[in-house]
């Protein structure tokens, strides 16, 4: 295939256009506000995991708290009475003796279970910070996951620009390549390889790779307006004065 040299040296704005939009592509995918809200969601969750786990500590505390204090309030009612009943006399020496011994032994299971009550006070102090720890640490993770996806509708709206300008710029170049030459061209980009390549020091620009010397006298043998292609790669070879033929 003879194409003017001139129209082949456009296929290496067109491969850079192709280039800009891949590089966008990939920028789109691999975005570091994913990433950040990735481990942002997982310190959430955990956070909230931290917050379950302290609620439903609260409540066992609670109820056992009242389990305790309703005991508490029973053994004090009966003091109450017993004492009663040994102010008011009258009673025979064994059931005086008796009530004396009970009420000692109410006296000290009382004072155990207060000191137990006070204990289940300290625990729900505790799980009460705990609880506030969590919900603040959730208040403040939501901000920056708020504010990282500000950040990230930002930079999606960027690429999204980038991207709208350097398909324009691919349309318009596309559109004064030869159809035939722009089908080699795109069919090579299509099974994931570069389309051309600036043959520059006997190396192809599309894969890098260094031509023989007899590969590299072969095409200078060709004319210019002859479309070469690569054999390592397939990209089509375009010659400038760089390529020292």
């Amino acid at each position: 295939m003879k194409v003017d040299a001139g129209i082949q040296r456009q296929l290496l704005d067109l491969a850079d256009a192709d280039a800009e939009l891949a590089r966008l592509d990939h920028r789109r995918t691999h975005l570091p506000e994913d990433a950040e809200l990735a481990g942002l969601d997982e310190r959430v969750e955990a956070a909230r995991n931290d917050l379950v786990r302290a609620e439903i500590s609260a409540e066992d505390l609670t109820r056992e708290y009242r389990r305790i204090d309703s005991e508490v309030t029973g053994m004090a009612s009966r003091e109450a009475k017993d004492s009663a009943l040994l102010t008011a006399g009258g009673l025979a020496p064994k059931a005086l003796s008796e009530l004396q011994h009970e009420l000692t032994g109410l006296a000290r299971r009382r004072s155990g279970l207060e000191d137990d009550l006070l204990g289940v006070m300290e625990q729900q102090e505790a799980v009460t910070a705990e609880q506030q720890r969590a919900a603040a640490t959730i208040e403040h993770l939501n901000g920056e996951v708020e504010k990282t996806r500000e950040r990230r509708t930002g930079v999606l709206s960027e690429i999204d620009s980038d991207q709208s300008r350097a398909a324009q710029r691919r349309e318009t170049l596309a559109a004064e390549i030869p159809a035939d030459l722009l089908a080699i061209y795109d069919r090579q980009r299509a099974s994931g390889r570069i389309g051309a390549g600036l043959l520059r020091a006997r190396r192809c620009g599309a894969c890098r790779m260094e031509l023989d010397r007899g590969t590299i006298a072969a095409i200078a043998a060709k004319t210019s307006d002859e479309v070469v292609r690569c054999e390592e790669c397939g990209a089509i070879l375009v010659r400038t004065v760089e390529s020292g033929l």
